[in-house]
């Protein structure tokens, strides 16, 4: 089953009197638990055809189906409500709010998606969820306490919270070293596997891709190969 359907997507910018195409006919389909790796240089397009997904942005024309529901043509309010629901997002800066406790900042999205939840079962699910990511010890504990990793865990907690279905990770490991790297991306394989998560991996390095068990590379805002990741080569290095 489907989990994304995209159906001849385009998008173009439209800067003063210039149009600036970025997606130019894009189609694929992405089933239920899949780990795909999402790649390309800078300017292939990348980062518009995740913001497409994420429900950050809408395309020109096109389709984009999520969950059997036509969301591309969704005002900013639902596609909002989309997000909340059915999306989590792990960036490469951890996007950590500085003066809450680890637990306090996984705890923050059910504020606005579980009001039918008490503070006691909303502290229940933070906890389970840093337990999950191996955190629990450091529930407590502020970012500027953390190391980068922890960091990184604490913010994939916060992309579960509320349970969804889909999870995007955008140059996940870009601010870690070589071997907290490692253990990232082992820990989205294993949340893969055992949680059934859908997880896509926006990056531009081979070596991430890797971790992924398709790869979609996107050039000139087209789909140029897609997939088993083992096929990702040294092209398409660069910073997106």
């Amino acid at each position: 089953m489907s989990l994304i359907e995209l159906k001849n997507l385009y998008k173009t910018y439209h800067l003063g009197e210039v149009d600036v195409p970025v997606l130019k006919g894009i189609s694929l389909n992405i089933g239920c638990g899949e780990m795909v790796a999402l790649m390309g240089v800078s300017g292939s397009g990348k980062s518009t055809l995740m913001n497409i997904l994420g429900c950050l942005d809408r395309p020109t024309s096109g389709e984009y189906w999520l969950e059997g529901e036509e969301v591309g043509r969704l005002s900013s309010n639902f596609r909002a409500t989309v997000r909340n629901q059915k999306i989590g997002f792990v960036f490469q800066n951890f996007n950590l709010l500085p003066r809450t406790t680890a637990l306090e900042n996984v705890m923050m999205p059910l504020t606005y998606t579980a009001q039918h939840m008490t503070e006691r079962q909303t502290r229940r699910r933070a906890t389970e969820m840093l337990e999950r990511v191996g955190l629990a010890e450091r529930m407590h504990h502020h970012p500027s306490q953390l190391s980068g990793g922890q960091q990184q865990r604490v913010a994939i907690a916060r992309a579960l919270i509320n349970q969804p279905p889909l999870l995007f990770a955008d140059e996940p490991t870009g601010n870690l070293d070589s071997r907290t790297s490692e253990e990232i991306l082992h820990m989205f394989q294993k949340l893969n596997e055992e949680q059934k998560i859908t997880i896509i991996l926006v990056t531009h390095d081979p070596e991430v891709a890797h971790h992924a068990k398709r790869m979609i590379r996107i050039r000139d805002g087209l789909i140029v190969d897609d997939g088993a990741a083992e096929s990702a080569t040294a092209e398409g290095q660069g910073v997106a």
